[in-house]
């Protein structure tokens, strides 16, 4: 795979990234704990009929070499350097939980590359309640990252999905999980734990979609309703799902994504 250089706050970063297909660009940014093909696959193979889709592994992900400490800032200048690195000069962006985080920072401070822009699960500024959680992430991270596999299935999928499965399925789950965990996440979880954009989402000029999970129970729907009604004109569209939608209702939310960037492709 490509590596892009990029010199992040405090160092020089490479960043590792997927590219496919042809056409107009799309960026596609992964969440917490996971990488570019655990989120995007599906829809990375949808798109790349019509589309130029890159997905890059940020901090803490994948092969990506980068500094021990990373800002939100940091995530989208990554994000940026692998789009330049394949050649785009303006793209569609999607971001899931903290990949959408940082793609409302890169929206926000290059609105000229961006052109339409589908958020996830966002939050405008970390709070006590999340601090909390993401402090916890932290601790079981560095001391038992079995039992985090064991958490996050109960908190990332609504609980009717849960309670729907065998014994089996749920520790299948948890066995995924803990095949996506590395000690390389802190840094995520750093960023997750300091996160706030609340001065950047009404400088957002990209037409804008926010996907909003109803059962979320990482990013309560209250604090994704704030980003939507932050941004101007967004639109919003809710589900009944919790904060792992696109593993609960993959075809709804790849629809939804590739659906308004079609809308938006030479609009």
């Amino acid at each position: 795979m490509p590596f892009a250089p990029v010199t992040l706050t405090n160092g020089p970063s490479t960043v590792e990234y997927l590219v496919t297909g042809s056409g107009p660009g799309v960026v596609l940014v992964h969440g917490t704990f996971a990488n570019a093909e655990a989120n995007w696959a599906e829809l990375m193979a949808e798109l790349g009929e019509r589309y130029t889709v890159v997905a890059p592994n940020y901090a803490g992900s994948g092969a990506t070499a980068a500094p021990d400490t990373v800002t939100v800032d940091d995530l989208a200048a990554q994000v940026l350097a692998a789009a330049d690195h394949a050649g785009l000069t303006s793209f569609h962006l999607a971001g899931h939980s903290l990949g959408a985080v940082a793609a409302a920072a890169l929206a926000a401070r290059h609105p000229e590359r961006v052109n339409s822009l589908v958020l996830h699960a966002p939050w405008a500024a970390t709070g006590i309640r999340a601090a909390a959680q993401f402090e916890l992430w932290q601790h079981l991270l560095r001391t038992d990252p079995a039992a985090l596999a064991r958490l996050l299935p109960l908190t990332v999928l609504k609980p009717e999905t849960v309670a729907s499965w065998s014994a089996a399925d749920f520790e299948d789950t948890v066995a995924a999980f803990a095949g996506l965990l590395a000690p390389s996440h802190a840094v995520q979880v750093a960023a997750d734990r300091d996160a706030d954009i609340r001065d950047l989402l009404p400088r957002i000029t990209s037409a804008t979609l926010v996907l909003a999970s109803a059962q979320d129970q990482i990013v309560p729907i209250a604090e994704q309703r704030e980003v939507a009604h932050a941004i101007p004109a967004a639109e919003y569209l809710e589900f009944d799902a919790g904060h792992a939608l696109p593993l609960e209702d993959g075809p709804a939310f790849a629809k939804a994504i590739t659906e308004f960037f079609d809308r938006h492709t030479d609009a």
